[in-house]
């Protein structure tokens, strides 16, 4: 206020806002923000974050980080044991990755987000 500013003069508040405890400020695991992005390539950006409850800027931060996290990925060697052999039942169209000195089989019919997070954890605890 400055001098001479009459305090009667000004007007009323209408409304109060009181903040208690911490703010609201979430937490995303890699796992809940790799889903929001996959959400986002599936529709839109600003779907997706109405849908999420993020902003559409925090969004296109998620999607660079991905696209920046994806840049040191490289290719694999698949080896297919027995081509030749009629594949059994059990093991058709399974996939099986080595990775240091872990070894994961995946079945056709598995969650692809599961598996996809299983080989990241497994690749992180690799470094």
């Amino acid at each position: 206020m400055m001098s001479g500013d009459d305090v009667l003069m000004m007007p009323p508040a209408h409304r109060i806002e009181v903040f208690t405890g911490t703010a609201r400020r979430r937490r995303w695991s890699a796992e809940q923000k790799a889903q929001v992005v996959e959400d986002s390539y599936a529709t839109t950006v600003g779907e997706a974050a109405a849908r999420h409850g993020v902003s559409k800027s925090q969004l296109f931060n998620w999607r660079r980080e991905a696209r920046e996290a994806s840049a040191g990925m490289t290719f694999a060697q698949i080896e297919v044991a027995g081509a030749d052999e009629a594949p059994r039942a059990p093991t058709a169209g399974l996939i099986e990755l080595q990775l240091g000195g872990a070894s994961v089989r995946i079945w056709p019919d598995a969650d692809r987000q599961m598996a996809a997070a299983i080989v990241m954890a497994l690749r992180a605890g690799g470094r």
